[in-house]
């Protein structure tokens, strides 16, 4: 079975906002600390409603707007196919369980969170998500194909962003600001009839 994202005319769609709801909850539910990496496989390869590109082009969108990048996916994407109430429902898919759930363990954590196991079993999921997050980034690189920038430049500005926050240690905002602009200017450069 090929994980290969669906071409234009595969593609599917959701068939009520019960179901955008509840694929966002799903969504929601699998990944605490890392959901960029189950939106993927999910909206891409499980549910087929975006192909890769649209979902980088869309997580692109995302990441610039204000608010975490997947809820604002989330709500482009509920916006795509039912207007103002898509979105509004992907939204509590994403937000209504998860958002119990975490009150319940926060209770919880306050009664355990200076225990050994706890401490480590925290740390050990922090290192989960990172890989499901890297895990990601490798999937999607066959879709810089289509990028104007092309592969070398986009992998370049990842490898920069990478050496200035992980190794150089500049603040994230300093970063996003410099060679987002530089990436961008970029982009407009490449696009220019």
């Amino acid at each position: 079975m090929s994980t290969e994202a669906p071409g234009p005319a595969a593609l599917a769609k959701p068939q009520s906002l019960g179901e955008l709801f509840w694929a966002f909850t799903r969504l929601a539910m699998q990944g605490f600390g890392g959901v960029l990496a189950i939106s993927q496989r999910e909206l891409v390869e499980r549910l087929r409603w975006m192909s890769k590109e649209d979902f980088v082009e869309t997580l692109a969108i995302a990441q610039v707007l204000p608010g975490p990048n997947v809820v604002n996916l989330s709500m482009m994407v509920g916006d795509r196919y039912f207007g103002f109430r898509g979105a509004f429902v992907a939204l509590a898919g994403m937000l209504l369980l998860p958002a119990i759930v975490v009150l319940v363990l926060a209770a919880l954590y306050g009664q355990v969170s200076h225990h050994p196991v706890v401490v480590n079993a925290l740390r050990g999921m922090g290192t989960v998500a990172a890989g499901l997050v890297l895990a990601t980034g490798i999937k999607l690189l066959p879709a810089l194909r289509k990028n104007p920038l092309g592969r070398p430049v986009a992998l370049t500005l990842a490898a920069a962003t990478f050496g200035l926050i992980a190794l150089l240690r500049l603040p994230l905002p300093l970063v996003i600001l410099g060679l987002g602009t530089v990436g961008m200017a970029l982009a407009w450069r490449a696009l220019k009839p």
